[in-house]
């Protein structure tokens, strides 16, 4: 079937169907979403005000991972690694991020840290180091975005420390893997 044009013409129950399902996922996007609060009624981004908020204990915990070759682990696990004690500095790296996450990511909010504990952990197969921080404070939002960066540099760290050895290090699962306080409750990571 072919329209005036010569262009084929789409089929009614085709096009009323794919009309139908947009229809559905826009409902149900709209449903799922919650507005985020990092975004201004013009579509702007712009810094939330918590002034308002109760300070109230915060805890986020998350984790990471970086794989690479058995000689670069052992060069790690050994010591011997050319630029020194890969783990301690990465460890430092990782507390020294968290504090300093208000000047790397744009919206969050400065706040003064009660506790930051980055700890790595060597597992031999695959040769992966794993990384887990752990941030808390008492303030009107959370700590989330700080535990997430500890990991992050903590990571990095790692990788420049050891790049020599392995070019081909892989960086991955950074996820949030609990939090607790605040208006959201408390969340864990499946």
């Amino acid at each position: 079937m072919t329209t005036r044009g010569g262009t084929p013409a789409r089929k009614p129950a085709r096009k009323a169907a794919r009309k139908s399902a947009r229809k559905s996922v826009r409902k149900a996007g709209a449903r799922d979403k919650a507005p985020l609060s990092h975004v201004g009624a013009r579509g702007a981004a712009r810094m939330v005000d918590v002034g308002a908020k109760a300070a109230t204990v915060r805890i986020a915990r998350a984790g990471g991972e970086i794989r690479m070759t058995r000689a670069a682990w052992l060069a790690v696990r050994n010591n011997t690694a050319k630029k020194g004690d890969v783990l301690g500095v990465a460890r430092l790296a990782g507390i020294q991020a968290a504090k300093r996450t208000a000047e790397l990511i744009p919206l969050c909010h400065p706040l003064q840290l009660t506790h930051v504990d980055v700890a790595l952990a060597l597992v031999a197969k695959p040769p992966t180091i794993r990384v887990e921080a752990t941030v808390a404070t008492v303030a009107p939002t959370g700590v989330e975005m700080e535990a997430l960066t500890a990991v992050s540099v903590a990571l990095l760290t790692v990788y420049d420390m050891v790049k020599s050895a392995d070019k081909r290090m892989r960086i991955g699962a950074v996820r949030l893997l609990e939090k607790s306080g605040g208006r959201s409750g408390h969340f864990r990571a499946r």
